[in-house]
């Protein structure tokens, strides 16, 4: 490229005009912060302040949202600081137009119950194993909390092995399924018994898998019936020689 060439290439840079956005660019921002929202609209927006009593949400309304410590979550271990940090997204639903300060005033716990309910059935048909921390040990059984809403474990579906003590139990974290998941009677029952007998059944298909056909091997007999005697082979199999 010539000298005059450049000149003229750089010169072209400086004298090309700078795009200048239009009104259309910004249309969609504009018509978003502009929109009325009414109540019981649930909303999402960005968390951009987090204090003691509330969370302070960037929604791209024509106001911020403020959701209060009372109406953040049903989970009595929840911690404002230690659960709720800058930038994450968060769903609420509006509980006032104006809070008296110009805030959209937002429940997090209303919102819970729309979204959670959705998922929490999700997790009941696809069988989706889930760890949970108890939090109350309660007649006939114990309490924990999951996608914020409060869930029953009873003392039957804690484990394969009998539940004596409740209390025990207290701040135990466990693998759970959900089995009953009823939006209109709020009712969320859990199991963690069932996640102990897919692994046990897993682990017994694992074994008898490696067993080898024309092995010999030696048991005990645990059990003798009209047809035949059960024998333990040991590693929790049992086989039964037929008579």
């Amino acid at each position: 490229m010539s000298e005059l060439e450049k000149e003229n290439q750089v010169t072209e840079e400086i004298t090309t005009p700078e795009e200048i956005p239009s009104m259309a660019d910004f249309e969609d921002e504009i018509n978003r912060s502009l929109r009325h929202v009414n109540e019981g609209e649930l909303l999402k927006g960005t968390v951009i302040g987090v204090s003691e009593t509330e969370v302070t949400v960037d929604l791209g309304y024509y106001a911020e949202g403020i959701i209060r410590l009372e109406d953040l979550s049903n989970d009595p271990r929840f911690s404002i600081k230690s659960d709720v940090t800058i930038g994450e997204e968060i769903y609420g639903v509006v509980i006032s137009e104006d809070d008296g300060q110009g805030n959209i005033l937002l429940s997090k716990k209303k919102a819970d119950d729309i979204l959670s309910w959705e998922k929490l059935k999700e997790y009941m048909e696809k069988e989706t194993v889930l760890k949970v921390k108890i939090a109350q040990a309660v007649n006939g059984g114990v309490v924990t909390y999951l996608e914020g809403i409060r869930a029953f474990i009873p003392a039957s579906q804690l484990s394969m092995d009998y539940v004596e003590d409740l209390e025990a139990w207290v701040n135990k974290e466990i693998e759970v399924v959900v089995i009953t998941a009823d939006e209109d009677s709020k009712k969320l029952v859990l199991s963690g018994k069932e996640v102990e007998r897919q692994k046990a059944l897993a682990d017994r298909d694992s074994k008898i898998s490696r067993l080898q056909k024309g092995v010999v091997t030696k048991g005990t007999v645990e059990k003798i019936a009209p047809y035949g005697a059960f024998i333990n082979i040991g590693d929790g199999l049992t086989g039964l020689v037929h008579i």
